[in-house]
């Protein structure tokens, strides 16, 4: 184990990204390439928006789990 708790929720974090992201690639590749082809064609401000609405998620996410 580290011996920082906080290095260990920061790998498990990371592990946890790579593990959501990688499904999508693994189950369904032919669907993903489609999907990253309609977000191509998103407008900037439309790109920022979404980001913008998944930031805040992930906030109101993290707020809860540790209240």
């Amino acid at each position: 184990m580290l011996a920082f708790p906080i290095m260990s929720a920061l790998w498990t974090a990371i592990a946890l990204v790579l593990v959501i992201e990688g499904l999508p690639l693994l189950l369904a590749p032919t669907r993903w390439r489609a999907v990253v082809r309609q977000v191509s064609s998103l407008a900037d401000g439309q790109l920022r928006f979404f980001g913008l609405v998944l930031v805040l998620i992930g906030v109101v996410c993290l707020l809860l789990g540790r209240s």
